[in-house]
């Protein structure tokens, strides 16, 4: 119970360390929801892995309707581990992350639903995941990797990596850009597709222009 309390202490203080905005240990402690989901998460585990499942998920749900954040308690969690803002974030139950790790609101790490026993994610030391990405299956994120918001992760990830896209494609390795790709200005698929069309219709119409000339 004392290391459950020395953990609680420490997520409190890696937040005062990661987010400028919050200004006192009492702000963090009462207002902020990814450490109130924390703190359930971490007194759910406790009893599940103490063969109190029942109250296990019961505490799981509850932080669930309070929080918006869903966390298994069989899930395993590091150190210092920051949810930034919260809502809409889903752990699964066999998810292994690891110390120092930030997760942004809308994250998903859940399955795939074709797998059994080790279905979920496995994410390394200092993994940041950004806001809406989704990391699916028994997949493995390498330590000090960043996953960009929106992002889908179907693959293992390697260490010190930059991944965006969909489905999620490394971009940049220790720092050093590796594709050059530019991510911001992707062309519009559904104006590829009307011009496409367009060019179609064209190759008709001379086709048949040419087909009423001889007669």
């Amino acid at each position: 119970m004392f290391r459950l309390f020395s953990m609680i202490k420490e997520d409190i203080a890696c937040v005062k360390a990661r987010d400028p905005a919050a200004t006192s240990v009492m702000q963090i402690l009462f207002l902020y929801p990814g450490l109130k989901a924390i703190r359930y998460y971490r007194r759910a585990h406790f009893y599940y892995t103490h063969g109190l499942k029942f109250l296990g998920r019961w505490v799981s749900q509850r932080c669930s309707r309070k929080t918006g954040v869903e966390i298994h308690p069989a899930a395993k969690i590091g150190r210092r581990f920051f949810i930034d803002h919260g809502t809409g974030v889903v752990i699964g139950e066999t998810t292994i992350i690891g110390d120092d790790v930030l997760l942004y609101q809308g994250v998903t790490l859940g399955g795939t639903g074709k797998e059994t026993g080790k279905r979920h994610p496995t994410l390394g030391n200092g993994v940041m995941v950004g806001a809406g990405a989704k990391v699916l299956g028994s997949v493995t994120i390498g330590d000090n990797t960043k996953i960009a918001a929106g992002a889908v992760v179907l693959s293992d990830i390697p260490a010190d990596c930059t991944a965006v896209g969909v489905p999620a494609k490394v971009i940049k390795v220790n720092g050093e850009r590796i594709d050059e790709l530019d991510w911001v200005h992707i062309p519009d698929p559904v104006q590829q597709e009307i011009d496409r069309l367009e060019g179609e219709i064209a190759e008709l119409k001379n086709t048949i222009a040419s087909m009423q000339g001889e007669k």
